[in-house]
């Protein structure tokens, strides 16, 4: 990668957090931590504003911008070639959201590049087990999750029992060909793991945890019902 490349690659990942750590970069891109220091240097010497904070890292501050650069085809097509598993493992929230980050992405292409992308989703297909995904919440739960943001919804059981349910969303995991809620719920007093396609009417309580220090959503992998 030359330097052009890796700074632009920096930036990015400033960009896409809040904090990073000079250790974290140098890992990520493969240098020296003193290689580091004098791309951060040359970056905040261009006029892209640098902050930083001990035992944090570093950060871009609020407010700059930069204006969007073209994908290149591999980047372009990369993010084609996941559309097809966006619609087939997705709901319809994320589905419609996705499709619309994908359009804003087209629209910026060249007429060559838009010619060769929509040539190349013809021939791309997806043989797989069909996914009625009719629900349309996973957007709301990464929402909440994000947010840390305590939920009310309902939920069917195996048995079609509906009942009403109160939960601090941990996070998603797509498991058996099903995306699963694992959250605190406070009508069993414990962890759950909630099949999304059985939860009902979701709402967003906007009020913030009130457990503190939930397990990390690795925990839960551990102890799945199946392996894949």
């Amino acid at each position: 990668m030359n330097r052009i490349d890796r700074l632009f690659g920096i930036f990015t990942l400033l960009q896409s957090n809040k904090y990073v750590s000079a250790e974290k970069i140098a890992e990520k891109f493969n240098i020296s931590i003193r290689t580091v220091y004098r791309d951060l240097k040359a970056m905040d010497e261009s006029g892209i504003p640098l902050g930083f904070e001990s035992n944090k890292g570093y950060f871009i501050v609020q407010g700059y911008f930069l204006p969007p650069i073209s994908l290149s085809s591999e980047e372009a097509n990369a993010l084609l070639l996941m559309e097809s598993i966006v619609y087939r493992f997705s709901d319809k929230s994320i589905q419609k959201h996705y499709s619309n980050a994908l359009n804003k992405v087209k629209a910026v292409l060249p007429n060559a590049q838009k010619e060769k992308i929509n040539s190349l989703a013809e021939s791309i297909k997806f043989q797989g087990p069909t996914q009625e995904q009719s629900f349309e919440y996973l957007s709301t739960l990464q929402q909440c999750i994000s947010a840390k943001s305590i939920i009310e919804f309902e939920y069917k059981n195996n048995k079609e029992e509906i009942s009403e349910r109160k939960a601090e969303p941990i996070g998603l995991i797509f498991y058996a060909f099903n995306w699963h809620l694992i959250a605190w719920c406070y009508k069993r007093n414990e962890y759950r793991d909630f099949r999304v396609s059985r939860i009902l009417n979701v709402k967003d309580t906007h009020s913030p945890f009130l457990q503190k220090n939930h397990p990390p959503l690795s925990e839960f992998m551990k102890i799945l019902p199946v392996k894949y």
